[in-house]
């Protein structure tokens, strides 16, 4: 099985799993009839023009919005198919194959590891905890069943957030598993160098489609670009445009990589923004209580400056030691 480790900014990371081929109808279990059933539906109330007062659309509209809110790491995870009985055994023997692709040039080799096991382990309390809430709060959904011709919505909301936070859980302890018994092979994809590249250079996916494919020397030095622009790695820094979702996608033949991608991308830029908006706050607060301009900070004496200067770096040792011996 082939998963993508997908760098969306130098900091962040999205998972996907190459989906796997359907199974025919016969073969298929009730989980899987379910969930059939369940897009489908969705799809023809996406559609659906008729009902009254375009409930079935508006419903749809603000159910897509709140399905936005989801981190895109709970989206990727879940694209990992459960583990069988079978494959649990295959892996366990070493029969299962396992690689990971990426951009080797914007993200290096020796952090696929690392960033695998967090995404397998760091969230799995808190999808442990709401699960158990959506459970708690299911019951109190019940009285919105006697509202008459349109269905109980809260319920089912709480359901499928149970759903997605139990599947995130399972899928995460199954990612947990793989890293024990068999660590992926990471190989580095050319092809996503190439088209991380070509997102870096262009500002447009037409522009990308019509231009020649970057060269080594050219995606060398974009990456170096975007090193420089993290300020020694403590920026975190986009290296993926939304519009670029798709070209990926078709390089694979993924077609439904495409919409994690691009619902990736806009959450981790809203990030990005949302904290560059609080520093830019934070400095021209320190500014108002400066004089000419100058932040506070730059008026303290010289001796206060550096006594600052070594209590940090004493409590970054600190931390850095914690870290080590939590590790072992």
């Amino acid at each position: 099985m082939r998963l993508f480790l997908l760098p969306i900014s130098t900091r962040r990371s999205l998972v996907y799993a190459e989906k796997l081929h359907e199974k025919a109808p016969a073969d298929r279990s009730l989980y899987d009839k379910l969930t059939i059933k369940a897009n489908e539906t969705w799809s023809a109330w996406e559609k659906d023009e008729k009902a009254i007062w375009d409930w079935k659309k508006k419903v749809t509209f603000y159910g897509n919005q709140a399905l936005k809110r989801i981190p895109y790491e709970e989206w990727g995870l879940k694209t990992i198919p459960a583990l069988s009985r079978k494959r649990k055994q295959d892996i366990i023997d070493g029969k299962a194959k396992y690689e990971v692709l990426f951009p080797e040039r914007y993200l290096p080799q020796s952090r696929v590891p690392g960033i695998l096991e967090q995404l397998a382990k760091e969230r799995q309390g808190m999808h442990r905890s709401k699960l158990i809430w959506s459970v708690i709060i299911m019951p109190f959904t019940a009285p919105f069943m006697l509202v008459p011709v349109i269905p109980n919505l809260p319920f089912f909301y709480v359901l499928y957030s149970a759903w997605s936070q139990w599947k995130a859980l399972s899928v995460s302890k199954t990612l947990e598993f793989l890293l024990k018994h068999i660590l992926p092979m990471a190989r580095p994809s050319w092809t996503l160098d190439q088209v991380y590249t070509a997102g870096l250079m262009y500002p447009t996916r037409q522009l990308s489609r019509a231009a020649p494919p970057p060269t080594e020397q050219q995606a060398e030095e974009v990456s170096r670009v975007v090193h420089q622009q993290t300020n020694n790695e403590t920026e975190d820094v986009m290296v993926l445009q939304r519009w670029n979702g798709k070209l990926i996608a078709e390089e694979f033949k993924l077609e439904d990589m495409e919409v994690e991608i691009e619902r990736a991308v806009e959450q981790v830029e809203k990030s990005i923004k949302s904290k560059e908006k609080l520093m830019k706050e934070k400095i021209e607060q320190e500014k108002a209580v400066g004089k000419n301009g100058e932040r506070a900070k730059d008026l303290l004496p010289d001796h206060i400056t550096a006594e600052i200067h070594e209590k940090t770096e004493s409590i970054a040792k600190e931390a850095e030691k914690d870290v080590k011996e939590a590790a072992r």
